[in-house]
Formats: structure tokens, sequence, C-alpha cells
């Protein structure tokens, strides 16, 4: 008789902005199919994140003053509808926004998510406001302190030990999927572990 053995657990924080968190998170939901794992999503904030810094370019410092709605209604899904629904979410307003092409600021694109996944319409109104940042702020720090302020999305929490990464392009399918989950898995038990890295040749490719 064999002892019966938990599924590991996997704590995936993102912001529905980031295409390389997108790239992350369909790798995870591959991993789902090939090794016992018990994967839940998490919201972390970029615009969090970069509050504050005056050094940001331009560009990017407009785009984090707008893409505060997101996070806020993707928060909003968690505490009202719950972790399962807030997977659907995801996958509902990253496949607009990463394949898509579409503008995860902009109220259409987060309607269309909501409604994709049949979710209250009236949640869109959570983006309008500052009001629940404080626990948006604590979600973003549950998943972000661990891993130190100078990393941003995807993270990931294996059985409590947290990495960035890994960043991918494409996403691995079937058992390469598993095989990378392997190695990522035991890089996180190594509590002296830090950096593996090497320059990108290809920016996302979706599929």
């Amino acid at each position: 008789m064999t002892a019966s053995t938990q599924p590991i657990k996997v704590d995936f924080w993102f912001d529905p902005l980031c295409p390389w968190a997108w790239m992350t998170s369909r790798w995870m939901t591959e991993v789902e199919k090939v090794r016992d794992v018990d994967l839940t999503f998490h919201v972390m904030s970029l615009s969090v994140l970069n509050d504050g810094r005056d050094d940001l370019d331009p560009d990017y410092r407009a785009l984090m003053d707008k893409s505060w709605a997101p996070v806020r209604v993707a928060l909003a899904v968690d505490e009202q509808h719950g972790k399962e629904k807030l997977a659907e979410f995801y996958t509902a307003i990253g496949t607009r926004v990463h394949p898509g092409g579409e503008d995860v600021t902009e109220r259409a694109t987060i309607e269309g998510a909501l409604a994709d996944v049949g979710l209250p319409a009236e949640l869109i109104e959570a983006g309008d406001t500052d009001a629940n940042d404080e626990a948006l702020r604590r979600s973003h720090h549950a998943g972000m302190d661990a891993v130190g302020d100078e990393v941003g999305t995807p993270v990931i929490h294996i059985n409590g030990m947290a990495l960035f990464g890994p960043v991918i392009s494409p996403a691995p399918k079937g058992e390469q999927a598993g095989r990378l989950f392997d190695g990522f898995a035991l890089l996180t038990e190594y509590e002296g572990f830090f950096e593996a890295k090497r320059t990108r040749t290809v920016g996302p490719i979706f599929d």
C-alpha cells in the first residue's frame, strides 16, 4: 500500500497587462494536464509596483497610470466570485488582449471579458475607484514581497517557495510543459538559488 501524495501547490501572481505573465500562465494551464498541481491565480499590479517611481519613461508612466482598472476589476472578481472565476476572467481578458490585440486598459475590453465568463457587468465599476486599493496592495505584496522589488510578473510560489518567472516563449505543451515545471520546481526548493538568465531572442509567441 502506497501513501497518498498531495498535489503540488502553485500560486501564480499576474497583472493582465503583462504578455510574459500570460505566456507563463498558459504554460501552467498545460502543466495542470500532466502534473498533479493545485494551481491558484492571484492579482498583482504593475501600477502598484511602479507607484511613486520618478525614473520611468514617460510613455510607460502613462501606461501605469491607466492600468489600475483591469487589476481592480480582477480583484473584485476574486473577492466576490472566488478563485475559479478569477482564473476564468484572466483567461478571457488575456485572450482578448494578448493574442486578440485588444487594449487591456479600455473599458470595452474589461466589459467584454466579464461577459465572456458570465460575470456581472457592474463589476466594471470597481475599476473606476481606489476604494479597495488597500486590498489590491495586500494581494500584490503577498506575491511580490518574497521575490523583492527588482522584478515584475510572472511570480510563482511553489509549496510556498517563490521565484520570478519563468519567462518563456512559446509556452510548451504536454510533457515538455511538465518537464519544464519539474526543473523550475526543483530550483524553488533551494533557498540559496537567486538567478538564472539569458538574453531573450524572441517576443511573446501566442498560439
